[in-house]
Order: structure tokens, then sequence, then C-alpha cells
């Protein structure tokens, strides 16, 4: 009964933050775009696994765009499926507006991170942490950040069998350089999913991601596979 309540509570309060985002981004500078993710896993023997991610970021729905991010890692599993160490590798382009005009610059960096992951159940509840720290090599600068990341998975069907395939998902991450202006950004996100098979699981979300003084908007269509 105390995790039937906890899930009812649960859903009720995602469902009120993804309703409050939109709201929340129209108080501060923001425009909506578009970000394509996919995300992949393949495990190897011995607990071991290779990560590797393409996300085509757009400042509108398609064709603008305003990043192209490429990673790759490989991973270790300390416990089956709950406790993952990662390092990992990612090239980054960025297409940067300068100022108020239509012209843009291309910024490159190559970054090298380092991640623990960790998964947990409260019923038929996921959550998820991932601590990571980067070391980023933006052009000739460089920085590093550290991100912390809580996810959750709230199934939405009971089925007798087991298999609930739509979800509800839901994370927050923030970012922290290790230098001056120590906070970087926040993201925020909403979004319903389905896991057609053990290999491919699709989700359409909404993201808040805020700065200081300002923040953008983005719709999310990300694909999750598993070889």
């Amino acid at each position: 009964m105390h995790i039937f309540k906890f899930k009812i509570k649960t859903i009720l309060a995602t469902l009120t933050f993804m309703l409050v985002l939109p709201f929340y981004g129209l108080s501060q500078e923001s425009n909506l775009g578009n970000w394509l993710i996919y995300i992949g896993s393949k495990q190897l023997k011995n607990g071991w696994n290779i990560h590797n991610e393409v996300q085509y970021r757009n400042y509108d729905a398609v064709g603008d765009l305003e990043q192209l991010l490429l990673r790759t890692g490989l991973g270790y599993n300390l416990t089956e499926n709950n406790n993952n160490l990662l390092l990992g590798y990612g090239y980054i382009l960025s297409e940067n507006y300068v100022g108020d005009t239509d012209k843009k610059v291309s910024v490159n960096e190559h970054r090298i991170f380092q991640q623990f992951t960790t998964k947990q159940k409260i019923g038929s509840i996921g959550l998820s942490h991932r601590y990571r720290f980067e070391q980023r090599f933006v052009e000739e600068d460089f920085k590093m950040r550290f991100r912390y990341f809580l996810g959750l998975k709230v199934p939405l069907q009971n089925k007798p069998d087991g298999n609930n395939p739509l979800y509800l998902s839901a994370y927050n991450e923030i970012f922290l350089n290790t230098k001056t202006s120590i906070f970087d950004r926040n993201r925020l996100y909403g979004g319903l999913g389905y896991q057609f098979s053990k290999q491919l699981r699709l989700e359409l979300g909404y993201m808040n991601q805020f700065f200081e003084t300002s923040s953008r908007d983005q719709i999310n269509i990300i694909a999750f596979v598993n070889f």
C-alpha cells in the first residue's frame, strides 16, 4: 500500500512539473529547438560494455544546427545491470551565433570523461544516478566540469505478465564548473516512452535547459538501442 501511494504521488508530481515547464521557460528568454538523440549499448563478456551516442541538436525544428555530439566509451559492470564505471571520449561541434546576427562561428571540442552510474528499484519505479567528471578541450582552452544526473522511470501499465512497455520518464541534471562561475547549466526533462523489445525503446519528451540569465526549450526524440 505504501509503495502504491508513493507511485501515485510520484506520477502526479512528475506530471505537474511537466505542465509547469513550459510556463517556466516563458519567464526567461527562451526558444524552442529539437534534439535527435541515439544512445547505444553493446554488452561484451565478463561485465564489459561499449557505449555509443549521437546527438543532432537544432536551434529550431530541424535544419539549423546548434550542436553535433559524438560520444563513445568503455564501461564495466561492478554488479549486474546496477553499477557501472565508464571511461569515455566525446567530440562536439558547436555552431554558435555571433551576437544578434545571422553569422555563425564553429567551435570544436574534444572531451574525456569518467562516470559512475547506479540504478535502484522502489517497487516498479526505477531510479538512476549518474556522476560524470569531464575534461574539456575547447579550441585552445581547457575546462573541467562535474555533472550529476537523477532519472526516474515510472511504468504506466500493470499487466499480469509484468510486460509494461509504456512508461513515464523524467530527469534533472546539473552542471558545475571547477573554476569561477561554478554554475554552468541545469536540464529538466519529462517524456513518454515505449519499450518495443529488450533491444529498443523510444522516448518523446520536453526539456528545459536554463543558465544564469536565459533558458532554451527542446523537444527531444530519443532512441535507446541495446545490441
